[in-house]
């Protein structure tokens, strides 16, 4: 083989390297031909002119981005700390090459600042307790940005939000402070609701003497049912009259 052969061979090899490209199911190419925007091509395999013709490939799987600790001032002035995590994928392969430089660091930077902005403007007790109130906004809200990239955040979760020590431990008393009073509106309710079942029966034996006995006679046997301990009761005169003669 003479040595302009091999170099002929050696080209082909080049050319066709530069030229064929394979693309996996999830991956798309954003082809350039001189410097202006031609097409997105993929998935499967793909031809670009060498030299002519270049591509920016591009991911369209679903991408789980942290967005790290914020600090953030709370609407009632308290100073905490937030987290979250954005899941968002690439829908319009051109436009998150042409209409911004990193795509990657745009959203993670939109999500930061919004994520301060919106927990910002609450409470630090809507924020602990209307974590998926907060979750829809900020997703919303991101979301309706990136629409121009061609990108779709499809969730945001909030993850963690530290306090300082002095608030973790003032609303640790709160919580327990709001047991106790519930135990005792518990408590008071049972004894209410005795109460007043005992009245009823009170009301109830009082129609009929006889019973009143009857349940004298019921705690006498009860009681003597222990043969551990002595008890003496005192029986009232109404006692034997009830069950005498009342006839002379």
């Amino acid at each position: 083989m003479t040595y302009s052969a091999s170099l002929l061979i050696a080209l082909a090899i080049l050319f066709l390297s530069s030229a064929v490209k394979v693309l996996r199911e999830y991956e798309r190419a954003v082809v350039f031909r001189l410097g202006r925007f031609l097409s997105v091509k993929g998935p499967g395999l793909i031809l670009l002119i060498p030299f002519v013709d270049k591509m920016v490939k591009i991911s369209t799987r679903l991408v789980a981005m942290d967005v790290p600790s914020q600090d953030v001032i709370t609407k009632d002035t308290v100073s905490i700390k937030v987290n979250a995590v954005i899941y968002f994928r690439v829908m319009q392969a051109d436009r998150a090459v042409i209409e911004v430089e990193d795509y990657f660091y745009a959203t993670s930077q939109l999500a930061q600042t919004t994520l301060r902005s919106v927990t910002g403007e609450m409470d630090l007790d809507e924020i602990l307790s209307k974590r998926e109130m907060i979750n829809d906004k900020l997703q919303s809200v991101i979301d309706r940005s990136t629409d121009a990239w061609g990108i779709k955040v499809s969730m945001v979760e909030v993850k963690h939000v530290d306090m300082p020590e002095n608030m973790q431990r003032a609303m640790a008393k709160q919580a327990e402070a709001e047991r106790e009073r519930r135990a005792k509106i518990i408590s008071a309710e049972g004894e209410q609701q005795a109460s007043k079942k005992i009245a009823e029966a009170a009301e109830e034996i009082g129609k009929h003497p006889v019973a009143i006995h009857l349940r004298f006679l019921q705690t006498l046997s009860e009681v003597a049912s222990d043969k551990n301990s002595t008890t003496i009761f005192p029986i009232p005169i109404e006692f034997l009259k009830a069950f005498g003669n009342k006839e002379k």
